[in-house]
């Protein structure tokens, strides 16, 4: 059972740069996979990438391959979604979720804006 918190939204200009953060509660944190999604207005929600549990694995989708990164400080009950070169088709409220053999817990989501 986990409770999950996104922040570090905002507005930005097109090549910069942000920063979510994904505060977790819970005793065993580092026991679940860490997903980001994404959903911009009149679309579907996006899977953007995943860590494992301990951090040793990352995956991420074609979109964002090379501009984001996903991290975790397990003894921070946190994971992190680093934004690099974004562009103004990233912008979207940005979730996280957690889970083992699903996403069973997610966040409320924090809005990220970029602008042209």
């Amino acid at each position: 059972q986990v409770q999950l918190v996104e922040s570090g939204g905002g507005l930005v200009q097109a090549g910069g740069s942000l920063r979510l953060s994904c505060a977790a509660s819970g005793r065993t944190f580092s026991t679940y996979v860490i997903g980001w999604f994404r959903q911009a207005p009149g679309k579907e929600r996006e899977f953007v990438g995943r860590i494992s549990g301990t951090g040793a694995s990352t995956y991420y989708a074609d979109s964002v391959k090379g501009r984001f990164t996903i991290s975790r400080d397990n003894a921070k009950n946190t994971a992190y979604l680093q934004m690099n070169s974004l562009k103004p088709e990233d912008t979207a409220v940005y979730y996280c979720a957690a889970g083992k053999w699903s996403y069973d817990y997610w966040g409320q989501g924090t809005q990220v804006t970029v602008s042209s």
